[in-house]
Order: structure tokens, then sequence, then C-alpha cells
């Protein structure tokens, strides 16, 4: 087996599928693992996702242990650590212990760290975070129930986490390219500052920051600046573009499980609601709530697709989080929806969109699917995927704050193309 040119760790599986996707559309063989004692055959990119942004911080290392030692056995040439856009996790972690733990395990003397996703509005100058030009602490992130963002300067944000100097990669160095990068790093790290936060305010910018980076052992940030990676490791010989296969469309029953509270999929749901059938699931209540999900989905699925969710209006959120805390609630949600995904799969379900990052997760492990098959990118948010054994069906797993209004009903008609 030849030795993959890259191994990323991604925090959540919406970002792990999104970097896959990337990767793939940009010609790389790249597969997904959920087993981390899988040993893919003849790739160029292997991603991993565990689920540690919300986490504890010594669950978060445990974790990202792990998959760092399955990496190191896979033996990829560099290694990644992809967090969401928004750069939000526990203010405790997990960003920048779980850097500490890469740098020293890759060797790297110096880390970038860059989160921006300018396809989708969110970009870093001055080291703050914007969301569509709005500050991030001004924006509806900071309302985010599990990972709230009030402070923008990131270099604030990253100092809280680890004890490693933390300085700026200004825009200015930036578009002095790739050369200028590298020895701005390399002074930065000789005055005690190895970790920096890269501005970045559009497309050029990032495939500067991958042209910079592309040969170190390690690096950290978004899909959007790994997606300049495969053009690259073509031009320099240490891959070569290989057609895509696509899995066959899936004509099956399809479902749509939504654990994200965000304000999109709220919209998502009320969109699919006015055609088709949605049960939405009280937290709070008593007895087997995946089981009554199940049921009532048995007499639907017959007629079409169907959504069941434990997403509820902000007030009710509330209250639910009051009683069960906000992890808590988060983790009853996404046990119960897992389960349920285990049910649907059962019952011949072929097509399921998961929105959701942590739901993601959950489902995707309850399935016990030891790889996943990631077709090119699809568009911000929204990540397909397969599986042929033990039974074939397709994911679309979404993050919660990203799709357009109709991405239900979007998701679930293009998995009946070949994809």
């Amino acid at each position: 087996m030849s030795r993959p040119v890259f191994g990323a760790i991604a925090d959540d599986f919406t970002g792990a599928v999104e970097l896959a996707a990337m990767l793939a559309s940009g010609g790389a063989r790249a597969a997904l693992l959920t087993d981390l004692s899988a040993r893919p055959q003849d790739i160029d990119a292997v991603v991993i996702a565990v689920r540690s942004r919300v986490e504890p911080p010594d669950v978060a290392l445990t974790q990202f242990t792990q998959a760092l030692d399955a990496l190191e056995a896979i033996g990829p040439r560099q290694l990644f650590f992809k967090y969401c856009a928004t750069f939000d996790s526990t203010d405790q972690g997990n960003i920048g212990n779980c850097a500490d733990l890469l740098a020293e395990r890759a060797g790297a003397p110096s880390l970038l760290f860059c989160p921006a996703f300018p396809e989708v509005g969110v970009t870093v100058y001055t080291g703050h975070l914007f969301v569509r030009g709005t500050i991030v602490s001004d924006s509806p992130k900071r309302l985010d129930p599990l990972t709230p963002m009030t402070d923008p300067d990131l270099r604030r944000v990253l100092g809280r986490q680890t004890s490693r100097g933390v300085g700026l990669l200004p825009w200015t160095t930036i578009q002095s390219g790739a050369d200028a990068v590298r020895s701005h790093v390399q002074a930065r790290t000789a005055r005690g500052a190895p970790y920096l936060i890269a501005d970045t305010l559009t497309e050029a910018d990032l495939e500067t920051l991958a042209q910079a980076t592309w040969d170190w052992p390690a690096m950290t940030g978004g899909s959007s600046v790994a997606a300049y990676y495969p053009q690259i490791w073509r031009a320099r010989g240490l891959t070569a573009a290989e057609p895509y296969a696509p899995t066959t469309g899936r004509s099956g029953a399809g479902a749509v499980l939504a654990g994200s509270v965000a304000d999109q999929t709220l919209e998502q749901i009320a969109v699919f609601k006015q055609t088709r059938p949605v049960l939405r699931l009280d937290l709070l209540a008593e007895g087997d709530l995946a089981g009554q999900a199940l049921a009532w989905a048995d007499s639907r699925l017959p007629g079409g697709p169907v959504c069941i969710t434990t997403a509820t209006p902000h007030a009710r959120t509330q209250e639910i989080q009051d009683r069960l805390g906000v992890l808590g609630a988060a983790r009853k949600a996404e046990a119960i929806l897992a389960q349920v995904a285990v049910g649907l799969a059962a019952r011949g379900v072929e097509r399921l969109v998961v929105a959701g990052g942590e739901t993601s997760g959950a489902v995707v492990q309850a399935l016990g699917f030891p790889q996943l098959k990631v077709a090119p990118y699809q568009g911000p948010g929204m990540g397909l995927c397969s599986v042929e054994v033990p039974r074939p069906i397709s994911l679309c797993l979404k993050s919660g704050k990203l799709g357009g209004p109709n991405a239900f009903h979007e998701a679930l008609t293009q998995m009946e193309q070949p994809h």
C-alpha cells in the first residue's frame, strides 16, 4: 500500500465529511474512517471523525490520542486537525489542547490556525472572526446553545486553551505570497509565538496558505484551506488524479433525522412539513421515544420520506436545557435519534438525511459502518456518503447551521441520482 499524503482528524462528523468531499473534488482518493482499526488501501487522504467538540478536555484528548495512534499506524506524510469555521468548542478546549498534542506527536515547531470559510462568509481579519461581515460576538453565533462564540479575538480564545505563545499572521503578509508566510511564521516562532492565527478574506488567501504549508508535518484549519492541497500534490508528483466512481442512486425509502436546534434547521423542518409528515419528539416526555418514533414511521414510510426531530422552538429548547442541562439535552437527543436510525436502516431505509454535526456522529457510530465512501463536494455543510455493506444506504450528513430552506427535499432527491 502506498503511503497516504494526508491524514486528518475532524472534531465532528459533518466536518469530516465536508473535508473528505473537498479532497475528492480535487481529485484525491479520500476515505472517511469510523473504525480506528481499519486500514484503507490505495488512498491519498484519510479522514477520521471524532466527537471532541463539546466534550470535557480530558475526554477530547483521549479521543484525539486514539485517532492520532490510528493515523500514525497508517503513516500519512502530513497530519491535519480540522475544526469548525467558527472556531467554537468548549472554552477550556478543545482546539488548543488537541493542537498541542498534534504538534508534539508530529514534531511540528509551528502551527497555523486557519478556520476561515469565505464561501459562506466566515473570514478572519486582524485575528478577529467575522460572519458575513459581522463580528462573531454580534452574530447569532453568540447564542449557540452548545458552543456560543462571545469573544471574537481568536488569539485570545486560543490563548486560553494552550500555554504556547499565540500570534497573528496578518493579511498583508499573506498578500506577499507563500515564501513571505513561511518567513513570518519562522520569525514569530523564534520570538516565542509558534501558534499563529491566519487572517483570511478570500479564496486566494486560502490558496496561498496551502502553498505555504503543504509540506509541513502538521497543519490546522477548516476544510476550505485543505481543499487546495490536492492540486499541489499532483503538481509535486505525490498523487495522480483518479476519476471518481459514483455510487448508484438509491430508490428506496427516505427519512430525515434532525437533532440540531439551529435556526436554519428549524426553518428546514418547517418547509419539509409543508409536504411531508414530521414527528417532533419531546425530550422531557416519558417512555421509549425511539420506539414510538419507529412505530409512527412504519405506517408513513410507504408514502414517502418522513422527518423525525428532537428540535423545538427556542423557548421550549431553553426549558429542556434548564431541566436536563445543555450537554445532557444534546446527548439525550443524539442517543434517541441514533436508535431511530438503526431501526430505520433495519426497515430498509436507503436514503437518510441527518441534520447536526453531533447528531451525525451519533448516527454513524450507531450504524456501525467502519468506512464511508464520500462523494465530491456538494456545497457548504452538505456531505453525501454511502456504504454497500452490510446493507446499501446513502447518507447526507449536514451541518445544522447551513443549507437552504428546502435542503431536506434536495438532499433526498440528490441521493436518487448517482453520487
